[in-house]
């Protein structure tokens, strides 16, 4: 698609502020859509704002916010062609463990916030005849130890997906999934900061249990985030499933994704399990493999 054929046509996109966000946002300006680029604070609006991308303050939780955006969208004479739906939180921690107040934020976020945009722009999408997008992650297919909230979230956002593409097909909007691997960006960084305060605060007997578990967890993410895609890169995927005349319903996003996708459905639970407890023990301090 070039510039010329997309300059009458937007794109929100949610959690725009950094990472893939930010850079899909850029990649889909530079293919020349209208970008209205989701972020939280002024000072993000400021760092993104660019030729062809509008930053709009939203967070997706808040539902003036949400509303507003819709508003912004109906007031537009261009069509809506997508949303694409990137906001989202990582926290990591043992389901024993995790406070309620935090497995709630986490969907509230990663589920609920998504599916508030998907209702409030689909009168738009279904003018236009446009799509969803929604940025899940290999952890909506398989879920590892300490990513039971996270994990949960994307899981049921894959469905949720599911049961969308079968009810709006027939009115020719479409919804497309895409499952990043690891991906150079700060949520990563910033879900094992999460991750490090939720430990501390952990009761003794729950230290006792897992704290060796999440230091190597820890570990295990940095590595992987350390070798995976760049948010560039990821970019393009995501811009793939914008613009593809007839999109794939899942897209994934970097070789560790798809490894794990293919290998996945070959394996038993339990045979699944040894293989990532295998890799995980890699990253478990010295003194405690012995």
């Amino acid at each position: 698609m070039t510039a010329s054929t997309e300059t009458q046509k937007l794109v929100v996109v949610t959690g725009a502020s950094t990472g893939m966000g930010a850079s899909t946002a850029r990649e889909l300006a530079r293919r020349g859509f209208h970008v209205l680029a989701g972020v939280r604070r002024d000072r993000d609006a400021d760092s993104v704002r660019s030729a062809g991308i509008e930053p709009v303050i939203l967070d997706i939780t808040d539902p003036e916010q949400v509303e507003a955006v819709a508003a912004r969208v109906a007031d537009d004479p261009r069509a809506l062609h997508a949303v694409v739906n990137n906001a989202g939180v990582q926290v990591n921690a043992p389901v024993e463990a995790l406070p309620m107040a935090e497995w709630r934020r986490v969907f509230d976020v990663n589920l609920f916030g998504h599916i508030a945009v998907t209702q409030a722009l689909l009168p738009a999408l279904l003018r236009s005849k446009g799509r969803v997008v929604n940025i899940s992650s290999i952890g909506g297919k398989y879920a590892m130890a300490t990513y039971g909230a996270y994990a949960g979230a994307k899981f049921a956002l894959e469905a949720v997906s599911d049961s969308l593409r079968r009810e709006v097909a027939p009115l020719g909007v479409q919804v497309v999934v895409v499952e990043p691997g690891g991906v150079r960006t700060e949520i990563a960084a910033r879900g094992i900061a999460t991750a490090n305060d939720l430990a501390a605060r952990m009761t003794p007997e729950h230290d006792e249990r897992y704290g060796t578990l999440v230091r190597a967890n820890n570990e295990l993410m940095a590595s992987g985030t350390a070798s995976g895609l760049t948010a560039d890169a990821a970019a393009r995927v995501i811009a793939k499933a914008v613009t593809a005349r007839r999109p794939r319903t899942r897209y994934t996003a970097g070789r560790d994704a798809a490894l794990i996708m293919r290998l996945g459905p070959l394996l038993s639970d339990r045979a699944l399990d040894r293989v990532l407890a295998a890799n995980l023990r890699r990253h478990y301090p010295k003194e405690a493999t012995g």
